[in-house]
């Protein structure tokens, strides 16, 4: 399984990338802050180690060591300094600090004295002096000189976890102050582009939709009431498109039905069959471009439909009939949708799987949280070719022009503008072991 790491909301990428800004940014501020504390420990540190191993270098050549008073003259002074021509013990448990030695080396250098060898240790938790309130550690530095061995003994601030708990908190209330107020601000801006979004994706064809809210930034209030406008316009063009093949469909209706009167007066009955067939094509033919031309404008509300129920309905039309129409599982799912055209849907369908397939049979299953209504034939099935043709209007699998091998090649671009207009989709497939399935998937209502 591929890790997706990048968000794919808005309010996501940019709670991502704030939070991976500051994450750098206290990461260097870290890097930074913890160089400048170590150089302040070794300029702390280091700085006392070289004043006393100057001040002994120089009182060691001019001999004015006074001999202590007492023991605990001497027990204070072993402590602090130490001289003598042979390396000086160091107790158990040291740790080397190189870093503390080669800053002394650089200040001795820096003052004309030249060291054959300068090592730094830190003493073990036994040695230390506890002061809870400002913790440091005991170190000491030797230094030798012209053969000799100076060793003092100072202290340097004791590492901890100070400065990383303090960046933690200083880290975490950014985070509270800037990704909360941020994250209200992008909500605030991506709850409209949701809402943009599903009005998009329905179907213009929805005249009833109520114009969006203008909200949110500027931008995206310009945007929606773009949107709004560039809606209104389509259902404008709808409604007049609509308003013109009604016009056209009674026009024409007229004329075909004075036509038929005239053609009965014919005596030839096989010139009249020939004239009254031709006139009954042409008025399927008008009635099938206009159920596809107002597919999804209708005055029919949407309705809460049992598809059980329809299925049943519609496979026991067919049997009156003597149609081989089967019904297979069917699951019990709702939809939201207008019965009568989700009816003329799946009739035709259901005619195109009996004309080309032989037989049909029916089944309902729900995956993912759309119902799929499917109807299967038993039929050649279609290569993808055809597949992705033969929901355009007027494209028929069977290549003559005659209604009685086919049909004005309509069915499957109205059950297709039906399935959109219902908030679902057509899809066609040819199935395993032969024939094809035409599944209609509408979203599943409660």
């Amino acid at each position: 399984m591929k890790l997706r790491l990048w968000p794919r909301s808005l309010i996501g990428q940019l709670v991502f990338a704030i939070a991976a800004m500051l994450f750098v940014a206290q990461a260097v501020n870290f890097v930074l802050l913890s160089r400048g504390q170590k150089q302040q420990t070794l300029a702390h540190g280091g700085g006392m180690a070289v004043a006393r191993v100057i001040d002994a270098i120089e009182r060691d050549r001019r001999g004015d060591f006074r001999r202590p008073r007492d023991d605990h003259e001497e027990r204070e002074r072993s402590q602090k300094l130490a001289i003598s021509d042979t390396p000086p013990p160091i107790p158990a448990g040291a740790v080397r600090l190189p870093d503390l030695a080669a800053y002394v080396s650089g200040l001795l250098d820096e003052t004309n004295i030249r060291a054959e060898a300068i090592d730094a240790w830190a003493l073990p938790p036994r040695q230390r002096m506890r002061r809870p309130a400002f913790p440091d550690r005991a170190v000491i530095v030797v230094a030798k000189v012209d053969g000799r061995y100076f060793a003092v003994r100072t202290r340097i601030a004791a590492s901890g976890n100070r400065l990383q708990g303090f960046l933690v908190w200083q880290t975490l209330t950014l985070y509270l102050l800037l990704l909360i107020p941020i994250m209200l601000i992008a909500w605030r801006a991506a709850r409209p582009l949701r809402d943009l979004t599903r009005a998009a994706r329905a179907s213009p064809a929805l005249r009833d939709a109520e114009p969006l809210k203008e909200e949110g930034p500027s931008d995206v209030r310009e945007l929606i009431g773009a949107f709004n406008a560039y809606r209104s316009r389509i259902s404008t063009m709808l409604s007049d498109k609509d308003r013109m093949l009604g016009a056209v469909g009674h026009d024409l209706r007229t004329p075909l039905a004075s036509l038929r009167v005239r053609v009965e007066q014919i005596d030839d009955d096989v010139l009249r069959g020939k004239m009254i067939a031709s006139i009954e094509e042409m008025t399927a033919m008008l009635t099938d471009i206009l159920a596809l031309a107002r597919s999804g404008a209708g005055t029919e509300v949407q309705e809460r439909i049992p598809l059980r129920e329809l299925i049943g309905e519609l496979a026991a039309d067919y049997d009156e009939r003597g149609k081989d129409v089967a019904i297979a599982a069917l699951a019990d799912a709702n939809v939201l949708a207008r019965p009568m055209l989700l009816k003329r849907a799946l009739r035709n369908l259901v005619d195109n799987a009996l004309a080309y397939g032989v037989r049909a049979r029916l089944s309902v299953v729900v995956e993912g949280g759309q119902a799929r209504i499917v109807v299967s034939d038993d039929g050649a099935g279609l290569s993808d070719e055809q597949i992705r043709t033969l929901i355009e209007p007027f494209a028929r699998g069977e290549q003559s022009r005659n209604r009685a091998t086919g049909g004005a090649g309509l069915g499957l671009s109205i059950a297709r503008d039906v399935a959109e207009g219902e908030g679902g989709s057509l899809t066609l497939g040819n199935r395993n072991g032969g024939g094809l399935d035409a599944v209609i998937a509408l979203p599943v209502r409660g």
